[in-house]
């Protein structure tokens, strides 16, 4: 999609992201760094049809136009929060020929705030919110190795967030809540399950995270 905006708002952010300072082995971090503004240069220089017209002249046919790259820069931001947000952490790395299973603690927290990663011009976010707030109510976790394992989750019972409606049926929620939803964790293994706290919850080995919108 190509934008006409000014292009200085094109890297702005509903929330200064440089006040984020986000911890190494954190959610916050990944988003951090998925989302940082990247200069595009030497192989990497961004064909630029304007510049092509303006060098070449409009009249000239495709064959004879010399095409002309410049330097860019881009940033992947969200430009509509969802309802439910789901975080897939990458849970394997390279180890020479063979993908090696990464099993530290990626903190993640309880209440997360997407404002810092999101557009200026999010689609559905009210102007002048400066929060886009989520709540954790499920959490996936893999034990094990690369050829053999296995998956349980944490879910928490909770009272019906009928923002979630407003947000799904017409793109807007009236929510005010800036708590995490109130509710029972429990983990889930197989046909065991049991109450837990979310401390416990909290210090898992995530594999997918599941938020739900509160602000």
């Amino acid at each position: 999609e190509v934008s006409t905006d000014d292009p200085e708002m094109a890297f702005c952010t509903l929330a200064n992201r440089e006040e984020l300072n986000p911890e190494e082995d954190s959610v916050h971090h990944c988003l951090y760094q998925f989302t940082r503004n990247e200069t595009l240069t030497e192989a990497n220089k961004l064909l630029c049809d304007v510049c092509t017209q303006r060098h070449c002249g409009p009249k000239n046919s495709i064959n004879e136009k010399k095409y002309v790259y410049t330097n860019a820069k881009k940033q992947m931001l969200i430009s509509l929060a969802p309802p439910i947000l789901t975080l897939h952490l990458k849970r394997f790395q390279q180890a020479g020929f063979n993908l090696q299973k990464v099993n530290r603690h990626i903190k993640f927290p309880e209440v997360i705030d997407l404002a810092p990663f999101c557009t200026a011009k999010c689609k559905n976010v009210a102007d002048g919110n400066t929060k886009v707030l989520y709540s954790l109510y499920g959490v996936v976790e893999h034990s094990g190795t690369m050829r053999s394992g296995h998956y349980t989750a944490y879910v928490k019972m909770r009272a019906m967030n009928n923002h979630l409606s407003d947000l799904v049926l017409r793109g807007q929620s009236q929510a005010s809540e800036t708590e995490p939803v109130k509710g029972q964790w429990f983990h889930i293994s197989d046909t065991h399950v049991q109450p837990v706290s979310v401390s416990k919850v909290l210090s898992s080995q995530a594999y997918l995270l599941f938020y739900e919108r509160l602000l």
